[in-house]
């Protein structure tokens, strides 16, 4: 009996997710729960368990697929029974996976100037012409496939040569490609140097994946760039004292198997001050017109991976100690960095906390996390004369200063509030004994 498997809904509101890999060939026996996909979210990296015991009839997806949670991408046979694959199959339908290289992964060599690109828009009737693998998308391919149509064979109208969906339509029913007129050439000429420019740029170049985590990233930056009304406020603490204090005790943090950093006081700084301007903890709720206080801590605090910048959040900072987040933030981000994080672990910040200080940097106007109304962003600290006294009589110490940057958004908060929030913060760490004392 064959069943359709469809891509389950992976929960927290995601509604598509990217085919990192797939671990199942066509012919393969499974087990119910084995492991048969590799996904990615902007939330995390996860495995996909075949959900019957039997025989792999289809696999309707590749490595690099955006997938829409209910699309089939398996047909299995049920067996109930596991059965081992003859060695020389599965060596077999390696290879033919090997063979069907997709345009979107391979990496390209740069063409030398003046070496126009092989593939063209080809004239109605006459298909493709030139060498290389078909330009198409994974869903164009995956109805050629279903159609029996060899894409070589097709047509291209789409931009750069490649071949649309309803090329591949028209061509299995003998038909002439659908072309818009505006999109039909007056005449066949061959590439000029500029159109060389605009599809195959000049040198050594290389193409990479705009893989999940950085194109949501990318998505939620350009919504809050596009829907708040940004502002920064700067401003710079003494953090000397709190330094001494977190040199006497990152050893003894340390053999607990904790990381006693900066982060760590920042985080309860934040969460007093937040209790004190309560609308830094907060929503925008632009459809009823309303402003949505919030009067739980979850502080988000942005991690640089390979995957790229990820926010996991620390729930309920107001709760715990110094000593409480040293133990628990390190392990949480490195949890993050391997891919092992939940996705509670990565939801339902309030408020973000960002840190470019052990990368470099005097200062930077960070980008608010929608739908957040405000982040913290920290530079590097570096040891300054500071003028200590008055006109009169005054003094040079050197000094440890720490420079913060609040973006805000200005629907929801003015810069009076940024300003008086943000000497909350650094009168906290200026202080810090006083500030442990009322954890």
């Amino acid at each position: 009996m064959a069943m359709e498997f469809k891509l389950p809904d992976p929960g927290e509101g995601i509604h598509e997710v990217e085919i990192i890999k797939v671990l199942v060939s066509p012919g393969d026996y499974v087990e119910d729960g084995q492991s048969i996909l590799e996904i990615e979210t902007d939330k995390a990296t996860s495995e996909v368990p075949a959900p019957v015991t039997g025989k792999v009839k289809e696999v309707r997806v590749e490595s690099g697929d955006t997938v829409r949670v209910g699309d089939v991408v398996m047909v299995f046979e049920e067996t109930g029974e596991k059965k081992r694959e003859e060695p020389a199959k599965k060596e077999k339908a390696k290879k033919e996976e090997e063979a069907e290289e997709r345009p979107e992964k391979r990496e390209e060599k740069p063409q030398k100037a003046g070496k126009p690109p092989d593939v063209q828009r080809g004239e109605a009737g006459k298909g493709r012409k030139g060498k290389g693998p078909v330009p198409a998308a994974p869903s164009t391919r995956r109805v050629a496939r279903e159609l029996g149509v060899d894409l070589k064979d097709v047509t291209p109208s789409g931009p750069g040569g490649r071949v649309l969906t309803e090329d591949v339509r028209a061509h299995a029913e003998g038909k002439e490609p659908a072309r818009k007129p505006e999109e039909e050439p007056k005449e066949e000429k061959a590439p000029t140097e500029a159109a060389e420019k605009k599809f195959e740029p000049e040198g050594r170049t290389e193409r990479m994946a705009w893989r999940s985590v950085r194109r949501t990233t990318a998505k939620r930056m350009i919504q809050s760039w596009n829907e708040i009304p940004h502002v920064t406020h700067q401003d710079a603490a003494d953090i000397t004292d709190l330094e001494t204090l977190r040199q006497k005790h990152k050893e003894e943090i340390k053999a607990q198997g904790g990381s006693l950093t900066l982060t760590m006081f920042v985080l309860k700084a934040v969460a007093a001050a937040l209790r004190k301007y309560p609308r830094f903890n907060a929503e925008l709720d632009m459809d009823a017109e309303e402003i949505i206080l919030k009067y739980d801590y979850h502080i988000g605090v942005a991690v640089d991976t390979d995957r790229g910048l990820l926010v996991p959040v620390v729930r309920d900072v107001d709760c715990k100690s110094i000593v409480d987040l040293a133990m628990e933030l390190p392990q949480l981000a490195e949890r993050v960095r391997n891919g092992d994080a939940e996705r509670e672990d990565l939801t339902g910040g309030t408020f973000t906390v960002t840190n470019v200080g052990p990368m470099g940097g005097t200062g930077f106007a960070p980008i608010i996390n929608h739908p957040q109304v405000a982040i913290l962003g920290l530079a590097r600290a570096k040891l300054q004369p500071v003028v200590v006294g008055d006109l009169n009589e005054y003094e040079i110490r050197p000094r440890l200063i720490l420079p913060l940057a609040l973006g805000f958004d200005h629907r929801v908060v003015d810069g009076a509030d940024a300003a008086r929030f943000v000497r909350a913060v650094v009168e906290a760490i200026e202080d810090p004994e006083t500030l442990m004392m009322k954890v």
